[in-house]
Formats: structure tokens, sequence, C-alpha cells
């Protein structure tokens, strides 16, 4: 463990409509409002040791996800925990938020999907647990 950083503090995630994406964040991953700005917003889950989020209104238009070299497969940068990974699934389609396909290794019951924000950004959804979270 390094002496100087303990842990992620905030990810900063780009929007080019910060009230559309608060609204966003807020109604999909049920997240806080701390505190909201003209063109910034930080949003909690009010767990500790959990990351806030920080939405930073932008007019660059890129979005994040990245391709895998070795499989072309699109990655987010950013993958959300739940324990109800299928019904959360269905909570996103239910709100015609775009997701991908609900990938379940059978063997293990672990697995996750991905989904977009209204600006296009990757998020992903796990349920999957690392020592220490």
């Amino acid at each position: 463990m390094s002496k100087y950083i303990f842990h992620i503090a905030t990810v900063e995630i780009p929007v080019s409509n910060l009230d559309r994406s608060v609204e966003f964040y807020v109604d999909v991953l049920g997240v806080e409002v701390e505190f909201k700005g003209e063109k910034n917003a930080m949003l909690s889950f009010q767990s500790k040791g959990v990351p806030t989020i920080f939405l930073v209104e932008t007019e660059e238009r890129n979005s994040l996800s990245f391709v895998n070299s070795n499989d072309r497969v699109e990655h987010s940068v950013i993958d959300f925990y739940t324990p109800s990974l299928k019904e959360f699934h269905e909570s996103l389609q239910e709100k015609n938020v775009e997701v991908g396909p609900l990938n379940i290794y059978q063997e293990q019951g672990l697995g996750g999907f991905g989904f977009k924000d209204p600006d296009g950004n990757l998020l992903s959804a796990c349920n999957v647990l690392h020592q220490g979270q």
C-alpha cells in the first residue's frame, strides 16, 4: 500500500448537458447531489469509501470507453457494483437506457453488462466484489 494514496476519491465524467446528466445519474444510480454549480456537480452514493462522481460540462465530444486491442471488445472505464444484476438490467431497459447484453457465467453466477449515459459514455454494472470491497 502506498503511504500517500489510500483509495479513489472521485471519478470525473464529461457531459454535454449538466441538468440532463444529473437527472440521469440520480435516477439510474440512485446517487445524491452533494453540490451542483453551473457547469459541474458532485454526486455521492453515501457509502463510506466509495468514490464520488464529478460531472463536468464540456463542449468536447469524447465519450468514456476504449476498445481492447486483443479482442476488439469495447470497455467502460467504470464498473458499478450491484448484487441484483438481472433486476438492474431490466430496470434500465424499462427506463429506455441503452444497455448491452447481460453476460452471466453460469458456473459462478458472476457477470455484468454495459450501458450508456445520455452522452454515450459507456458505463458497466457487475456483481463481482473484489477483496476489500
